[in-house]
Order: structure tokens, then C-alpha cells, then sequence
């Protein structure tokens, strides 16, 4: 098991997509990263040298921000948001879609699960 940044990084797959399971790169940062490295995309993570993984390594660590410090950034960044009172902010306080989604349906994965409401009843049909 190849351990970069702190995450074990699954041994079987293509190394290009096992860097996603790094969080903060996805496929083109993974080729960008590979690139630099000069390792072939295709190779699997068990066929590795000691070396290339070195290389990709340092090519991360030469790179952006990922991992602990990303997440890091993004909550200051959403509590600077929350504290200033905006909009977006309040929107991330309440837990509803930031980015002008509508919420009267399809909002289930910010909204959470339904809360149902006694007493209320639907309106009757019409025939």
C-alpha cells in the first residue's frame, strides 16, 4: 500500500486514477502531477519504483494545496462568509444550495432528509 500526503492510495489501480483519491486532485491535476514526475500514466500503482514514487511526491508537495490544508481553507473561507452576514453566508448557516438552485424540489442532499409537518394536509384533487 503506497501512502502520498497522509492517504493510502489503493494498490491495484492506475496510478492517474488512485492521485484522485488524494483529496484536492482530480484527472488533470493527476496528469499535470504525472507529467512533471515523468511517470506513465497507465502504470499501476503496485508496479511502481521506490523513485517514481518520490517523484510524484515531490511533485505534489511542489504543487497546490491539498488535503488537511485545503479543507482548512475552505471552512475559513465559508466562516468568513457566515460571519460577514451575506447571503451565501446564511445560506451555508441554514444548510440550504448556496448557488441559486431551486429548493421547492431537489434540494434533498443540502436540505437533508424530509421533516414532515402534522397537521398538514395536501390539497384535494380536482376531477
Amino acid at each position: 500500500m503506497a501512502r502520498i500526503e497522509g492517504v493510502n492510495i489503493p494498490t491495484e489501480k492506475v496510478i492517474g486514477i488512485a492521485l484522485t483519491y488524494i483529496y484536492g486532485i482530480g484527472r488533470s491535476g493527476a496528469k499535470k502531477i504525472l507529467e512533471s514526475a515523468n511517470v506513465d500514466w497507465s502504470k499501476r500503482v503496485n508496479a511502481l519504483t521506490e523513485d517514481e514514487l518520490n517523484r510524484i511526491r515531490d511533485a505534489i508537495k511542489s504543487g497546490s494545496r491539498i488535503e488537511g490544508e485545503l479543507r482548512r481553507e475552505i471552512a475559513i473561507s465559508i466562516k468568513r462568509l457566515m460571519d460577514l452576514g451575506c447571503y451565501r453566508g446564511g445560506r451555508h448557516r441554514r444548510g440550504l444550495p448556496v448557488r441559486g438552485q431551486r429548493t421547492r424540489t431537489n434540494a434533498r442532499t443540502r436540505k437533508g432528509p424530509r421533516k414532515t409537518i402534522a397537521g398538514k394536509k395536501s390539497a384535494p384533487t380536482k376531477k
